[in-house]
Protein backbone atom coordinates (compact mmCIF):
# COMPACT_ATOMS: atom_id res chain seq x y z
CA UNK A 1 0.00 0.00 0.00
CA UNK A 2 0.78 3.59 -0.62
CA UNK A 3 2.59 5.35 2.32
CA UNK A 4 3.68 8.63 1.36
CA UNK A 5 2.25 11.46 -0.73
CA UNK A 6 5.57 11.24 -3.13
CA UNK A 7 5.28 7.66 -3.09
CA UNK A 8 1.87 8.06 -4.34
CA UNK A 9 2.94 11.19 -6.96
CA UNK A 10 6.15 8.52 -8.24
CA UNK A 11 3.22 5.70 -8.81
CA UNK A 12 1.36 7.69 -10.78
CA UNK A 13 3.71 9.14 -12.83
CA UNK A 14 5.06 5.69 -13.62
CA UNK A 15 2.02 4.78 -15.01
CA UNK A 16 2.80 3.21 -18.91
CA UNK A 17 0.12 0.86 -20.45
CA UNK A 18 -2.40 2.97 -18.54
CA UNK A 19 -0.74 6.34 -18.73
CA UNK A 20 -3.64 7.82 -20.99
CA UNK A 21 -5.61 8.60 -17.92
CA UNK A 22 -3.33 11.18 -17.06
CA UNK A 23 -4.85 13.22 -19.75
CA UNK A 24 -8.62 12.90 -18.56
CA UNK A 25 -9.70 15.80 -15.87
CA UNK A 26 -10.13 13.95 -12.81
CA UNK A 27 -6.71 11.76 -13.20
CA UNK A 28 -5.26 14.90 -14.54
CA UNK A 29 -6.25 17.16 -11.65
CA UNK A 30 -5.75 14.76 -8.62
CA UNK A 31 -1.57 14.07 -10.50
CA UNK A 32 -1.72 17.43 -9.75
CA UNK A 33 -2.63 17.01 -6.42
CA UNK A 34 -0.37 14.50 -5.29
CA UNK A 35 2.59 16.31 -6.99
CA UNK A 36 1.90 19.85 -5.15
CA UNK A 37 1.22 18.05 -2.28
CA UNK A 38 4.55 16.40 -2.48
CA UNK A 39 6.41 19.39 -2.71
CA UNK A 40 4.42 20.83 0.23
CA UNK A 41 5.66 18.15 2.43
CA UNK A 42 8.95 19.01 1.71
CA UNK A 43 8.98 22.73 1.86
CA UNK A 44 6.63 24.16 3.51
CA UNK A 45 6.47 27.39 1.45
CA UNK A 46 3.84 29.44 1.27
CA UNK A 47 4.30 29.25 -2.49
CA UNK A 48 4.09 25.80 -2.28
CA UNK A 49 1.16 25.42 0.15
CA UNK A 50 -0.40 28.25 -2.17
CA UNK A 51 0.13 25.56 -5.10
CA UNK A 52 -1.70 22.76 -2.84
CA UNK A 53 -4.66 24.71 -1.98
CA UNK A 54 -5.15 25.69 -5.47
CA UNK A 55 -5.07 21.75 -7.03
CA UNK A 56 -7.38 20.61 -4.20
CA UNK A 57 -9.56 22.91 -5.33
CA UNK A 58 -9.74 22.45 -9.27
CA UNK A 59 -9.63 18.32 -8.25
CA UNK A 60 -12.34 19.03 -5.59
CA UNK A 61 -14.33 21.12 -8.37
CA UNK A 62 -13.37 18.59 -11.37
CA UNK A 63 -14.72 15.78 -9.01
CA UNK A 64 -17.94 17.13 -8.53
CA UNK A 65 -18.78 18.14 -11.87
CA UNK A 66 -18.73 14.71 -12.69
CA UNK A 67 -20.51 13.86 -9.70
CA UNK A 68 -18.12 11.79 -8.38
CA UNK A 69 -17.79 13.86 -5.11
CA UNK A 70 -19.22 10.40 -3.37
CA UNK A 71 -17.10 7.92 -4.96
CA UNK A 72 -14.03 9.02 -5.84
CA UNK A 73 -12.57 5.20 -6.49
CA UNK A 74 -15.70 4.40 -9.44
CA UNK A 75 -14.87 8.09 -11.13
CA UNK A 76 -10.84 6.79 -11.35
CA UNK A 77 -11.12 3.48 -12.01
CA UNK A 78 -13.93 4.03 -15.00
CA UNK A 79 -11.49 6.29 -16.39
CA UNK A 80 -9.71 3.16 -16.69
CA UNK A 81 -11.73 1.01 -18.20
CA UNK A 82 -12.91 3.60 -20.86
CA UNK A 83 -8.66 4.27 -21.80
CA UNK A 84 -7.77 3.27 -25.40
CA UNK A 85 -4.10 1.57 -24.65
CA UNK A 86 -2.37 -1.32 -26.14
CA UNK A 87 -3.76 -3.40 -23.92
CA UNK A 88 -7.55 -2.76 -24.69
CA UNK A 89 -6.87 -2.60 -27.96
CA UNK A 90 -5.04 -6.12 -28.10
CA UNK A 91 -7.90 -7.50 -25.88
CA UNK A 92 -10.81 -5.50 -27.82
CA UNK A 93 -9.57 -7.49 -31.25
CA UNK A 94 -8.96 -10.71 -29.91
CA UNK A 95 -5.17 -10.36 -30.38
CA UNK A 96 -2.57 -12.51 -28.02
CA UNK A 97 -0.97 -10.18 -25.28
CA UNK A 98 2.44 -10.51 -24.90
CA UNK A 99 4.31 -11.28 -21.56
CA UNK A 100 5.41 -7.86 -20.80
CA UNK A 101 2.19 -6.09 -21.67
CA UNK A 102 0.63 -8.08 -19.60
CA UNK A 103 2.91 -7.39 -16.97
CA UNK A 104 2.67 -3.96 -17.24
CA UNK A 105 -0.83 -3.56 -17.67
CA UNK A 106 -1.56 -5.73 -14.21
CA UNK A 107 1.00 -3.50 -12.37
CA UNK A 108 -0.49 -0.50 -13.85
CA UNK A 109 -4.28 -1.69 -12.91
CA UNK A 110 -2.47 -2.49 -9.32
CA UNK A 111 -1.44 1.45 -9.03
CA UNK A 112 -5.04 2.72 -9.73
CA UNK A 113 -6.36 0.53 -7.27
CA UNK A 114 -3.94 1.87 -4.94
CA UNK A 115 -4.34 5.25 -5.90
CA UNK A 116 -7.99 5.16 -5.90
CA UNK A 117 -8.26 4.52 -1.96
CA UNK A 118 -6.55 7.35 -0.74
CA UNK A 119 -8.47 9.44 1.26
CA UNK A 120 -8.66 13.20 1.52
CA UNK A 121 -7.84 12.98 5.27
CA UNK A 122 -4.31 10.82 3.85
CA UNK A 123 -3.32 13.98 1.92
CA UNK A 124 -3.82 16.61 4.08
CA UNK A 125 -1.72 14.84 6.79
CA UNK A 126 0.91 14.15 4.33
CA UNK A 127 1.63 17.42 2.96
CA UNK A 128 1.39 18.86 6.39
CA UNK A 129 -1.43 20.92 5.65
CA UNK A 130 -4.01 19.39 8.21
CA UNK A 131 -3.27 21.41 11.05
CA UNK A 132 -4.01 24.78 9.37
CA UNK A 133 -7.83 24.69 10.21
CA UNK A 134 -9.04 25.82 6.39
CA UNK A 135 -11.66 23.14 6.88
CA UNK A 136 -11.07 22.18 3.08
CA UNK A 137 -14.29 20.39 1.27
CA UNK A 138 -13.75 16.55 1.04
CA UNK A 139 -14.80 13.45 -1.22
CA UNK A 140 -15.55 10.36 -0.42
CA UNK A 141 -13.55 7.46 -1.37
CA UNK A 142 -16.08 5.07 -2.03
CA UNK A 143 -15.81 2.01 -3.84
CA UNK A 144 -13.78 1.05 -7.30
CA UNK A 145 -15.27 -0.17 -10.40
CA UNK A 146 -16.83 -4.09 -9.91
CA UNK A 147 -13.40 -5.77 -12.11
CA UNK A 148 -11.04 -4.16 -9.86
CA UNK A 149 -12.31 -5.51 -6.90
CA UNK A 150 -11.01 -8.67 -7.96
CA UNK A 151 -7.79 -10.43 -7.21
CA UNK A 152 -4.88 -9.08 -9.88
CA UNK A 153 -5.03 -12.12 -12.48
CA UNK A 154 -9.03 -12.43 -12.01
CA UNK A 155 -9.17 -8.11 -12.52
CA UNK A 156 -6.54 -8.72 -15.66
CA UNK A 157 -8.59 -11.48 -17.44
CA UNK A 158 -12.04 -9.81 -16.57
CA UNK A 159 -10.71 -6.86 -18.11
CA UNK A 160 -9.20 -8.07 -21.39
CA UNK A 161 -12.92 -10.18 -21.62
CA UNK A 162 -14.35 -6.65 -21.15
CA UNK A 163 -12.96 -4.69 -23.56
CA UNK A 164 -13.44 -8.40 -26.30
CA UNK A 165 -16.89 -7.74 -25.98
CA UNK A 166 -17.80 -4.09 -25.52
CA UNK A 167 -14.65 -2.56 -26.96
CA UNK A 168 -12.20 0.13 -25.99
CA UNK A 169 -11.81 3.99 -25.04
CA UNK A 170 -14.95 6.20 -26.14
CA UNK A 171 -16.59 3.11 -28.10
CA UNK A 172 -16.74 0.76 -24.76
CA UNK A 173 -18.28 4.03 -23.05
CA UNK A 174 -20.66 5.23 -26.25
CA UNK A 175 -22.49 3.65 -28.76
CA UNK A 176 -23.75 6.58 -30.89
CA UNK A 177 -21.16 9.34 -32.68
CA UNK A 178 -21.39 12.22 -35.01
CA UNK A 179 -18.74 13.36 -37.18
CA UNK A 180 -17.90 17.08 -37.03
CA UNK A 181 -15.02 19.31 -37.65
CA UNK A 182 -12.93 16.54 -38.87
CA UNK A 183 -13.28 14.24 -35.87
CA UNK A 184 -15.91 11.76 -34.56
CA UNK A 185 -17.77 12.92 -31.21
CA UNK A 186 -19.87 11.05 -28.52
CA UNK A 187 -23.22 11.38 -28.34
CA UNK A 188 -24.31 10.88 -24.91
CA UNK A 189 -27.98 10.62 -24.75
CA UNK A 190 -28.80 8.67 -28.40
CA UNK A 191 -32.25 8.09 -29.44
CA UNK A 192 -33.38 5.15 -27.18
CA UNK A 193 -35.88 3.66 -30.17
CA UNK A 194 -36.23 0.11 -30.06
CA UNK A 195 -36.84 -2.59 -33.04
CA UNK A 196 -40.07 -3.89 -30.93
CA UNK A 197 -41.06 -0.52 -30.54
CA UNK A 198 -41.69 -0.15 -34.21
CA UNK A 199 -44.61 -1.04 -35.43
CA UNK A 200 -45.74 -2.55 -39.50
CA UNK A 201 -43.15 -2.41 -42.36
CA UNK A 202 -42.10 -5.86 -41.09
CA UNK A 203 -40.69 -7.14 -44.41
CA UNK A 204 -38.56 -4.26 -45.39
CA UNK A 205 -36.84 -3.88 -41.74
CA UNK A 206 -36.46 -7.42 -41.98
CA UNK A 207 -34.38 -6.52 -45.10
CA UNK A 208 -31.88 -4.58 -42.78
CA UNK A 209 -32.07 -6.44 -39.84
CA UNK A 210 -30.39 -9.72 -41.85
CA UNK A 211 -28.11 -7.76 -43.30
CA UNK A 212 -27.40 -6.20 -40.12
CA UNK A 213 -26.62 -9.20 -38.28
CA UNK A 214 -24.68 -10.91 -41.46
CA UNK A 215 -22.11 -7.67 -41.07
CA UNK A 216 -21.59 -8.31 -37.33
CA UNK A 217 -21.27 -12.14 -37.94
CA UNK A 218 -18.12 -11.36 -40.54
CA UNK A 219 -20.42 -12.30 -43.35
CA UNK A 220 -20.27 -10.53 -46.52
CA UNK A 221 -22.96 -7.23 -46.03
CA UNK A 222 -23.97 -4.41 -48.30
CA UNK A 223 -24.33 -0.93 -48.27
CA UNK A 224 -27.69 -0.02 -47.54
CA UNK A 225 -30.61 2.35 -49.17
CA UNK A 226 -33.54 2.49 -47.09
CA UNK A 227 -35.95 5.28 -49.18
CA UNK A 228 -39.69 6.51 -49.35
CA UNK A 229 -42.27 8.21 -48.08
CA UNK A 230 -41.42 10.71 -45.25
CA UNK A 231 -42.00 9.49 -41.76
CA UNK A 232 -42.52 5.75 -42.42
CA UNK A 233 -39.40 4.51 -40.32
CA UNK A 234 -36.50 5.00 -41.95
CA UNK A 235 -34.10 7.01 -39.89
CA UNK A 236 -36.01 4.93 -36.45
CA UNK A 237 -34.85 1.83 -38.05
CA UNK A 238 -31.30 2.68 -38.58
CA UNK A 239 -31.36 4.26 -34.68
CA UNK A 240 -33.51 0.74 -33.64
CA UNK A 241 -30.53 -1.37 -34.88
CA UNK A 242 -28.12 0.65 -32.92
CA UNK A 243 -29.83 -0.53 -29.52
CA UNK A 244 -31.05 -3.64 -30.70
CA UNK A 245 -27.18 -4.68 -31.87
CA UNK A 246 -24.62 -2.66 -29.89
CA UNK A 247 -23.88 -5.19 -27.37
CA UNK A 248 -22.76 -7.41 -30.23
CA UNK A 249 -20.28 -4.62 -31.16
CA UNK A 250 -22.28 -2.52 -33.33
CA UNK A 251 -21.44 1.42 -33.37
CA UNK A 252 -23.20 3.87 -35.51
CA UNK A 253 -21.69 6.78 -36.69
CA UNK A 254 -24.03 9.75 -38.33
CA UNK A 255 -22.17 11.74 -40.78
CA UNK A 256 -24.06 14.85 -42.10
CA UNK A 257 -24.26 15.35 -45.64
CA UNK A 258 -22.46 18.49 -46.14
CA UNK A 259 -19.37 16.72 -44.52
CA UNK A 260 -18.69 13.84 -46.88
CA UNK A 261 -15.75 15.13 -48.40
CA UNK A 262 -14.46 14.14 -45.01
CA UNK A 263 -15.38 10.24 -45.77
CA UNK A 264 -10.92 9.78 -46.31
CA UNK A 265 -10.27 11.22 -42.80
CA UNK A 266 -13.28 9.35 -41.36
CA UNK A 267 -12.31 5.65 -42.52
CA UNK A 268 -8.38 6.51 -41.15
CA UNK A 269 -9.85 6.69 -37.86
CA UNK A 270 -12.16 4.09 -37.62
CA UNK A 271 -10.29 1.37 -40.05
CA UNK A 272 -7.96 0.14 -37.32
CA UNK A 273 -10.32 -0.02 -34.00
CA UNK A 274 -11.88 -3.70 -33.57
CA UNK A 275 -15.54 -2.65 -34.04
CA UNK A 276 -18.30 -2.83 -36.82
CA UNK A 277 -19.32 0.53 -37.82
CA UNK A 278 -22.98 1.77 -39.68
CA UNK A 279 -22.00 5.18 -41.16
CA UNK A 280 -25.12 7.19 -41.03
CA UNK A 281 -25.93 9.10 -44.25
CA UNK A 282 -29.69 10.87 -42.73
CA UNK A 283 -32.25 12.47 -45.56
CA UNK A 284 -30.15 12.13 -48.55
CA UNK A 285 -30.27 13.87 -51.96
CA UNK A 286 -28.51 16.22 -54.02
CA UNK A 287 -28.93 19.09 -56.65
CA UNK A 288 -26.91 18.78 -59.67
CA UNK A 289 -24.04 21.21 -58.63
CA UNK A 290 -23.87 19.03 -55.72
CA UNK A 291 -19.64 18.49 -55.15
CA UNK A 292 -20.38 15.98 -52.13
CA UNK A 293 -22.05 13.53 -54.93
CA UNK A 294 -19.44 12.99 -56.57
CA UNK A 295 -17.25 11.69 -53.32
CA UNK A 296 -20.43 9.49 -52.32
CA UNK A 297 -20.36 7.73 -55.72
CA UNK A 298 -16.30 7.58 -55.23
CA UNK A 299 -16.76 5.75 -52.05
CA UNK A 300 -19.76 3.08 -53.17
CA UNK A 301 -17.60 2.31 -56.05
CA UNK A 302 -14.63 1.58 -54.23
CA UNK A 303 -12.43 4.36 -54.53
CA UNK A 304 -9.32 5.41 -52.49
CA UNK A 305 -11.38 6.38 -49.50
CA UNK A 306 -13.39 3.39 -49.86
CA UNK A 307 -15.18 1.73 -46.93
CA UNK A 308 -13.48 0.15 -44.84
CA UNK A 309 -14.23 -3.71 -43.61
CA UNK A 310 -15.46 -3.29 -40.25
CA UNK A 311 -18.15 -0.66 -41.87
CA UNK A 312 -21.32 -0.16 -44.02
CA UNK A 313 -23.07 2.78 -45.26
CA UNK A 314 -26.66 3.16 -44.34
CA UNK A 315 -28.51 6.02 -45.83
CA UNK A 316 -31.90 7.43 -45.84
CA UNK A 317 -33.85 9.12 -48.13
CA UNK A 318 -37.25 10.33 -49.81
CA UNK A 319 -36.05 9.37 -53.11
CA UNK A 320 -35.22 6.58 -55.15
CA UNK A 321 -33.10 8.64 -57.26
CA UNK A 322 -30.91 10.54 -55.18
CA UNK A 323 -30.38 12.74 -57.68
CA UNK A 324 -32.90 15.66 -57.84
CA UNK A 325 -33.64 16.04 -61.82
CA UNK A 326 -36.11 18.83 -63.34
CA UNK A 327 -37.88 19.08 -66.62
CA UNK A 328 -35.34 21.18 -67.55
CA UNK A 329 -32.62 19.13 -67.12
CA UNK A 330 -34.13 16.47 -69.31
CA UNK A 331 -34.88 19.06 -72.10
CA UNK A 332 -31.34 20.46 -71.61
CA UNK A 333 -29.11 21.20 -74.64
CA UNK A 334 -26.26 18.01 -73.82
CA UNK A 335 -25.28 16.28 -76.72
CA UNK A 336 -25.44 13.07 -74.78
CA UNK A 337 -28.32 13.58 -72.82
CA UNK A 338 -29.21 9.99 -71.95
CA UNK A 339 -25.76 9.42 -70.54
CA UNK A 340 -26.37 12.32 -68.28
CA UNK A 341 -29.66 11.00 -67.08
CA UNK A 342 -28.61 7.98 -66.61
CA UNK A 343 -25.62 9.53 -64.33
CA UNK A 344 -28.02 11.27 -62.58
CA UNK A 345 -29.89 7.90 -61.49
CA UNK A 346 -26.72 5.76 -60.83
CA UNK A 347 -25.78 6.66 -57.53
CA UNK A 348 -28.55 4.68 -55.89
CA UNK A 349 -27.35 1.92 -57.74
CA UNK A 350 -24.62 1.97 -56.20
CA UNK A 351 -26.07 0.62 -52.67
CA UNK A 352 -26.30 -2.96 -52.84
CA UNK A 353 -29.42 -3.05 -50.93
CA UNK A 354 -32.27 -0.76 -51.49
CA UNK A 355 -35.50 -1.09 -48.79
CA UNK A 356 -38.67 0.79 -50.17
CA UNK A 357 -40.99 2.24 -46.94
CA UNK A 358 -44.01 2.85 -48.50
CA UNK A 359 -46.80 5.13 -46.60
CA UNK A 360 -49.70 2.79 -45.49
CA UNK A 361 -53.22 2.65 -46.79
CA UNK A 362 -55.95 3.31 -44.40
CA UNK A 363 -56.76 -0.05 -43.16
CA UNK A 364 -53.12 -1.06 -42.47
CA UNK A 365 -52.61 3.03 -40.94
CA UNK A 366 -55.33 1.77 -38.46
CA UNK A 367 -53.29 -1.67 -37.78
CA UNK A 368 -50.47 0.65 -36.83
CA UNK A 369 -52.46 2.65 -34.49
CA UNK A 370 -54.02 -0.57 -33.06
CA UNK A 371 -50.71 -1.99 -32.21
CA UNK A 372 -49.13 1.42 -30.19
CA UNK A 373 -52.66 1.44 -28.55
CA UNK A 374 -51.93 -2.67 -27.38
CA UNK A 375 -48.51 -1.44 -26.35
CA UNK A 376 -49.18 1.44 -24.30
CA UNK A 377 -51.67 -0.52 -22.47
CA UNK A 378 -55.01 1.23 -24.26
CA UNK A 379 -56.75 -1.76 -25.74
CA UNK A 380 -60.28 -0.56 -24.48
CA UNK A 381 -60.26 2.57 -25.84
CA UNK A 382 -59.02 1.58 -29.69
CA UNK A 383 -62.25 1.61 -31.16
CA UNK A 384 -62.09 5.21 -30.01
CA UNK A 385 -58.59 5.87 -30.97
CA UNK A 386 -59.07 4.67 -34.09
CA UNK A 387 -61.84 7.21 -34.94
CA UNK A 388 -59.49 10.15 -33.93
CA UNK A 389 -56.69 8.35 -35.50
CA UNK A 390 -58.09 8.91 -39.28
CA UNK A 391 -59.23 12.79 -38.21
CA UNK A 392 -56.08 13.33 -36.83
CA UNK A 393 -54.09 12.07 -39.99
CA UNK A 394 -56.42 14.20 -42.10
CA UNK A 395 -55.53 17.54 -40.15
CA UNK A 396 -51.57 16.23 -39.95
CA UNK A 397 -50.57 15.61 -43.44
CA UNK A 398 -51.78 12.07 -44.21
CA UNK A 399 -51.37 8.45 -43.10
CA UNK A 400 -47.89 7.54 -41.75
CA UNK A 401 -46.18 5.77 -38.58
CA UNK A 402 -45.39 8.63 -37.69
CA UNK A 403 -48.33 10.44 -37.72
CA UNK A 404 -49.87 7.21 -35.62
CA UNK A 405 -47.02 7.85 -33.17
CA UNK A 406 -47.57 11.19 -33.33
CA UNK A 407 -51.41 11.02 -32.53
CA UNK A 408 -51.09 8.17 -30.04
CA UNK A 409 -48.93 10.97 -27.77
CA UNK A 410 -51.57 12.45 -27.53
CA UNK A 411 -54.30 10.80 -27.07
CA UNK A 412 -52.31 8.87 -24.15
CA UNK A 413 -51.94 12.01 -22.56
CA UNK A 414 -55.55 13.15 -22.93
CA UNK A 415 -56.73 9.23 -21.77
CA UNK A 416 -54.21 9.03 -18.49
CA UNK A 417 -55.70 12.78 -17.21
CA UNK A 418 -59.36 11.19 -18.15
CA UNK A 419 -60.10 13.99 -20.94
CA UNK A 420 -62.44 13.00 -24.15
CA UNK A 421 -60.26 12.76 -26.88
CA UNK A 422 -61.46 15.32 -29.40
Amino acid sequence: MIQTIREAAMKMASLSIYRGILRRTVPKAFYQLLLSGARCAETQSLQDQTAFLEAWGAFFSALCQRDSSQCFARCLTQTALFDENAFSLAAAGGQPLSQPLKQAARRDLSIILELSQLSPEFLMEESHMGNLGLALPKWETGAPEELFQLEEEACLHSLWEYYRCSGCGMYARYRAFIWRDKQILPVAHPDPQRLCELKGYETPRSMAVENTVAFLKGLPANNCLLYGDRGTGKSSTVKALLNEYYTQGLRVIEMPKEYLMDFPYLVDQIAGVPMKFIIFIDDLSFSQEDSTYAALKSVLQGGLAATPKNALIYATSNRRHLLRESFADREGDDVHRNDTMQESLSLADRFGLSIRFLLPDKKRFLEIVDQLARQRGLEEHIPQLEMGAEQWAIAHGGRSPRVARQYMDFAEAELRQERPLQ
